[in-house]
């Protein structure tokens, strides 16, 4: 069993992932085949219990504003994995962005991995004007059906709880589904983040649910364009933080300084709770240094999670 395994089904957290957006599907294959043998390069000796691979989608639907970068259909994340990161052993966990599959797609994706450890993260639609083949309750049900051995994850949006309170209800029905960790977006609000684990906390222990791993997700950022992006994604990125960033002499070391801190203070509220978290960290941004900041905020976090 592998430890990212062992540490979700045994609740423990301390979980320590890197997300990686596979290559254009417009690259040819020895192109990808490059951009992998250097993404393996930059990970294989950090200390991860795995990678998350995004399945990315449009998303054209959930805002008017225009998308700062244009949209480019990426390799599937699975084929990814298993054809152009294979040498790596660490476990792949597979975003799924289930609404943009036939019912009948979906179905052999779940069954085609059977007897083997598959690590899946479902994603429902973008927003609720946008067209979908599967809804996430039916990609749910299939996987129940097909294939239940697939160890399943799903989203939590911190920042949602803000506005409508009940994110920490939405992961207690995922988790009725069968969803056993979840993954956040990117973390630039943590009042956000802490009211969510609060009422995450109290509502399970009011009724008696055991607790799945919250996996925390961090990303540098190095740039106005960069900022400009992820609250394009749907980031909250506080007014005074904004600011803060954009007036800094430095803004990628004044973001990965927040990004220390509020780990740390997420760590600290969870540990005195024995709330299992974990963290995830990914660059948005293709830059090199934005990239190689995200590898040494890896460090970082694996010296809190073990402090």
């Amino acid at each position: 069993m592998t430890k990212l395994k062992e540490k979700i089904i045994q609740k423990t957290g301390n979980i320590l992932l890197y997300g990686l957006t596979p290559p254009k599907k417009t690259n040819t294959p020895e192109r990808i085949q490059e951009i992998a043998q250097r993404q393996l390069q930059q990970v294989e000796d950090l200390p991860l219990d795995g990678i998350i691979l995004y399945d990315i989608q449009d998303e054209a639907d959930r805002t008017d504003e225009k998308r700062p970068f244009p949209f480019m259909e990426s390799v599937d994340p699975r084929v990814y994995a298993d054809e152009y990161l294979k040498d790596s052993t660490l476990p792949k966990v597979v975003y799924r962005c289930v609404g943009k599959y036939t019912p009948d797609d979906f179905h052999t994706i779940l069954s085609d991995r059977k007897g083997l450890d598959t690590f899946n993260v479902f994603v429902g639609a973008a927003s609720q004007n946008q067209i979908v083949n599967i809804k996430l309750p039916e990609a749910y049900t299939m996987r129940k059906k097909v294939n239940p051995e697939v160890i399943l994850g799903g989203v939590a949006i911190p920042e949602r709880h803000l506005s409508k309170h009940n994110e920490h209800l939405r992961i207690v029905e995922k988790m009725e589904q069968g969803c056993s960790y979840f993954v956040s977006q990117a973390v630039y609000n943590v009042g956000a983040s802490k009211d969510f684990l609060s009422d995450y906390y109290y509502h399970c222990k009011k009724n008696n649910i055991s607790l799945a791993p919250i996996i925390f997700t961090f990303a540098p950022c190095g740039s106005e364009k960069t900022l400009n992006f992820m609250k394009w994604l749907g980031v909250n990125i506080p007014k005074w933080l904004e600011n803060d960033l954009l007036h800094s002499e430095n803004i990628l070391e004044e973001s990965v300084a927040f990004c220390i801190r509020n780990a740390k203070l997420l760590h600290n509220y969870a540990r005195e709770k024995g709330i299992p978290i974990g963290f995830n960290v990914e660059s948005v941004s293709i830059r090199k240094a934005e990239i190689e900041a995200s590898l040494e905020l890896v460090k970082e976090f694996d010296k809190i999670l073990n402090s």
